[in-house]
Formats: C-alpha cells, sequence, structure tokens
C-alpha cells in the first residue's frame, strides 16, 4: 500500500508552514504502508497540477492532503470541499480568484472517502486534541482537496483522498498574542495516527463527530 502524503510551502507572510514541516517528520513507512512526502505550492491550479502527477505517477491507495489553519487549536480532519475558490488574500504567485468554481465539471462539493471519524479517535487516543471539521475553507487548501476529490472521482476510483488542518507551531507564535499553537512534533504523531486509522479501516466507525453550528 502506499500513502501520498502533501504539505503546503509557507504562505501569507509566514517563514515556514507547520504542515510540511509535521509531514517531513512522519516516519517512512505506516502499518506497512509507504509513505511517500510531497512540499506543494500555495498556489492555485498549480497544487493541483503537482499532487495530479504525483498521483498519476506512484498510483497511491491513499492521498492525504495537510495545511495550515492558524487560529485554530486542534488537528481537524475535514470532511468536504465545496467547488468554489474565494480567496481573501493572494496566493504565492499573486493569484485571488474570487468566486471561481475549482473546475467547471465538478460537482458542488465532494466528501472526503476516508475514514475521518476512526482518524480522529485513534489521534485522540494519542493524548492530542482533534475534531471533525465541516469547513476547509475558500482558499487553496479546500482548493487541493476539492482537486484531489475531483481526480479520484473521475479517474482514479479505486483511491481514498481528504484534507487535514494543522494549528500553528510554536516559532510561528512567538509574535503573535493569544494564539493556540501545537509542537511540530506532536503535529507528526498527529499525522502518523490519522494514516494508521485510514490504512487499517476500510469503513469508517459510527460516532458523533458533528458540530451545532
Amino acid at each position: 500500500m502506499k500513502v501520498l502524503i502533501t504539505g503546503f510551502d509557507p504562505f501569507g507572510g509566514e517563514k515556514i508552514n507547520p504542515a510540511w514541516e509535521a509531514v517531513k517528520g512522519i516516519k517512512d513507512t505506516i502499518e506497512g504502508a509507504k509513505i511517500i512526502k510531497l512540499e506543494i505550492p500555495t498556489v492555485f491550479n498549480k497544487s493541483i497540477e503537482k499532487v495530479k502527477e504525483a498521483m498519476e505517477l506512484e498510483k497511491p491507495d491513499i492521498v492525504l492532503c495537510i495545511g495550515q489553519a492558524g487560529g485554530r487549536y486542534d488537528i481537524t480532519i475535514e470532511r468536504v470541499a465545496i467547488n468554489v475558490d474565494d480567496a481573501r488574500i493572494e496566493d504565492n504567485e499573486g493569484n485571488q480568484p474570487i468566486d471561481i468554481p475549482v473546475f467547471e465539471d465538478g460537482e458542488n462539493a465532494y466528501f472526503s472517502n476516508l475514514p475521518i471519524k476512526a482518524m480522529v479517535e485513534e489521534i485522540k487516543g494519542q493524548g492530542i486534541p482533534a475534531s471533525i471539521s465541516n469547513s476547509a475553507g475558500t482558499f487553496v487548501c479546500n482548493h487541493i482537496m476539492y482537486g484531489v476529490l475531483y481526480h479520484i472521482n473521475k479517474t482514479y476510483k479505486n483511491m481514498r483522498g481528504g484534507f487535514i488542518h494543522v494549528p500553528f507551531i510554536n516559532e510561528q507564535v512567538l509574535d503573535k498574542k493569544n494564539q493556540p499553537y501545537m509542537p511540530v512534533e506532536h503535529i507528526s504523531k498527529a499525522l502518523e495516527s490519522a494514516i494508521k486509522a485510514a490504512v487499517i479501516n476500510n469503513e469508517d466507525i459510527k460516532k458523533s463527530g458533528g458540530a451545532i453550528c
């Protein structure tokens, strides 16, 4: 089995991206699955193209993309990606699409086909806060999640895919007041736990993971 896991480069004025820093720190083999690590640009369209190339080359069983969500305190497994780019800030090449579909011929939304609740429980079992998120935003994180699931839906029916948002790490909050953070080693451990759950669970568990608002 192969797992392709991606992390973005820094964006929005940050010098590092906790997603890629954490991805670099995970094991090369988890539950017998080979882990393929890929850094991708925080750029609309180019990010999808780079992951699509890796999907074509590696033929992974699972594609798991990781992104930064500054302000969130826990590891959040995304449930759904929507077919819209609506950027509050520019990406790393100055693109700022507003109310543009990710793919004109795509569905309004695609849901992760990973066992997201089992992944949350596996992470929490390691003493690390985790939860389900019902919005991946409308920036490049949602863009890449939607793009991966679009290509799975259109071409790679046997693949599974999803997205995880991670908090800031220590170094990023030295000059930020009252911002939650998590040590990068804990994020790497959480990602390993999420991958383990994705590898060993073909179907998700039945457990409440919803939100009131």
